[in-house]
């Protein structure tokens, strides 16, 4: 009997190719105002990203997580 052959088209599984996200620079200072601003005026794309992740700085954390126990609640 004659082998068959397989006719090869690359890999059995589509690679999926994923690419970084680009990263930006903005001052803390420039997104608060950016970020209050939009609250203010109830913006819909602040609930769009609400639960997307932000890279801080680890100090920067520290200062908001201590904030954040100290403040009172309502």
């Amino acid at each position: 009997m004659r082998p068959k052959l397989k006719l090869f088209v690359g890999a059995d599984e589509p690679e999926t190719l994923t690419f970084p996200e680009p990263e930006v620079s903005i001052s803390l200072g420039e997104l608060s105002r950016i970020i209050a601003d939009a609250m203010i005026w109830d913006r819909t794309w602040v609930a769009d990203f609400a639960d997307d992740e932000v890279k801080i700085s680890a100090d920067l954390y520290d200062v908001l997580a201590t904030y954040a126990h100290l403040r009172p609640s309502a």
